[in-house]
């Protein structure tokens, strides 16, 4: 594609972002951008939701993650009802119940002060890392397609993006954001549908030829039954479980969308559905990997270039599997695809970033600068750009040392700084013990260093074992027994979930 019509593309794209911003940032406040004054329909929050679970990261690392690992993600997806499940019955009553904007507060009302800010310490690192990770994907395709035409370098590609971000999201935040998430997943989507019809097109199949061409297809196995592997079904299944507890359920990103419905009946019936939706939608972006390799061995295409796409011959796997759809897209098929990849591609990073900024910004002035009324709007602004420029340190750091894809980037980054935040919530609600708060931040950076060598040194030491995804449950459950170790009885300080249960 050319550059000018790149550029006309963007251009009308976020001139659209623009009108539902200014729709949606009439006589707006602090509680509009934290939680939409409770007025989000269930049912938009829930379509909404699903571009920005899924962003940049499914549509580009899932399909190319096909090549090397066939359909074995899908075991991690099959994970997520259960999670689901765990939210909506168990966390969100109490998120409701006591009324909270950022949902770590919590954790002051159940253990104390310094526990609260481990908490949304721990949220603020690990969101700032996974949301910049899935800008920087949007940012390199765009890098590819536009700036590079103009020798516009990369850092200024990423500044460029974040300020219009900041452009539509820095007056009503969340009440903006609903909105335009629900145009974003529906282009995300759409980039997938439109895919899938130019590969069977390219490759002479109607729709059944399609899948019967995947099924038999050595990139469509699902299953892993070796205990040592890291794609083992167990740990995948397990894994996506807790994941989805601690990147939904514990992240206040996520959770600020949901806590947008006017009440918790809403709230819940947005999760549920919502989770079944997530199952089918990864099956077809998993498809759609299966389909981008076939493509490319049917054409008998080589890529060698160390720099993009390759296959490693010694090594024997795909090297940069981030890089081959957008190559594909913008390259080698029709110009309508290209366009729609393009729109889809930067929807999905966009409804992540949006929304993951205005949370980074509603968590450090709830929980850090104690803003709770309508004062200090402007300093909530300055905290809004604040984190902008953060994410931009962090995408440009990454850019230096990356050397794996961004899904399962993103994911190691989980385990070890959401384990234990879920150590910390699990503790709170399956317990009626009294913690000693002070210990908190040290157990928070001493269990995942823990974590951290026993991962590196599993295969010496557990007889081949590999961490995969579920080092996320060891550093929760280790996190978990050193909170034991440092609390006490407290027999009349009863369990805020047995309290909340009504109202599931």
């Amino acid at each position: 594609m050319s550059p000018a019509l790149v550029f006309g593309i963007l251009a009308a794209y976020f001139a659209i972002l623009m009108i539902v911003a200014a729709l949606t940032s009439k006589n707006t406040s602090n509680a509009t951008f934290f939680i939409g004054n409770h007025k989000s329909p269930w049912i938009l929050v829930a379509y909404g939701m699903i571009g920005a679970s899924l962003s940049g990261v499914s549509l580009i690392s899932v399909p190319g993650e096909v090549g090397n690992n066939g359909f074995s993600y899908f075991q991690f997806v099959l994970g997520y009802p259960l999670g689901y499940l765990f939210i909506a019955l168990i966390l969100m009553p109490i998120y409701y119940r006591l009324g909270l904007i950022s949902i770590y507060s919590y954790l002051h009302q159940r253990f104390g002060n310094v526990s609260y800010h481990t908490g949304a310490a721990l949220f603020f690192i690990s969101q700032s890392l996974g949301a910049s990770l899935r800008l920087f994907l949007a940012a390199s395709v765009l890098q590819m397609a536009f700036f590079d035409a103009f020798g516009i370098p990369f850092f200024v590609t990423v500044i460029i993006i974040l300020a219009l971000i900041w452009a539509y999201t820095y007056r009503s935040g969340i009440r903006t954001i609903v909105w335009t998430d629900t145009l974003q997943t529906t282009l995300m989507l759409a980039a997938v549908f439109f895919s899938v019809i130019a590969i069977g097109k390219e490759m002479n199949l109607d729709l059944p030829g399609l899948t019967r061409t995947i099924a038999e297809s050595d990139y469509s196995k699902i299953f892993n039954w070796d205990w040592r592997s890291s794609q083992n079904f167990f740990k995948q299944f397990f894994s996506g479980a807790f994941i989805c507890i601690v990147m939904t359920g514990l992240d206040q990103n996520m959770m600020q969308k949901n806590l947008t419905c006017p009440n918790i009946k809403d709230a819940q019936k947005n999760m549920i559905t919502y989770s079944f939706i997530l199952i089918p939608v990864n099956l077809i972006f998993l498809s759609l990997g299966a389909l981008l390799f076939q493509y490319v061995n049917s054409k008998g295409l080589n890529f060698q270039d160390p720099s993009g796409f390759y296959f490693d011959k010694a090594s024997g796997i795909y090297r940069n599997t981030d890089q081959l759809y957008p190559m594909l897209a913008l390259k080698y098929f029709p110009k309508i695809i290209g366009i729609s990849f393009l729109l889809g591609i930067v929807a999905a990073a966009l409804s992540s970033a949006d929304s993951a900024i205005t949370a980074l910004t509603t968590s450090f002035c709830v929980d850090f600068l104690k803003i709770k009324g309508e004062e200090n709007i402007a300093t909530r602004r300055w905290v809004h750009l604040g984190v902008s420029a953060l994410m931009l340190a962090i995408i440009m750091a990454f850019k230096a040392l990356n050397d794996k894809t961004v899904i399962n980037a993103i994911y190691t980054i989980a385990g070890y700084t959401y384990g234990p935040l879920l150590g910390l919530f699990m503790f709170g609600l399956f317990t009626r013990r009294k913690l000693k708060d002070g210990v908190s931040p040290y157990i928070a950076i001493l269990i995942p260093t823990l974590c951290y060598f026993i991962s590196s040194n599993s295969v010496r030491w557990l007889n081949g074992y590999t961490f995969g995804y579920e080092l996320l449950l060891l550093n929760g459950l280790l996190t978990f027994f050193a909170l034991w170790i440092f609390s006490e009885s407290a027999t009349h300080n009863k369990s805020i979930v047995q309290h909340s249960t009504k109202f599931s």
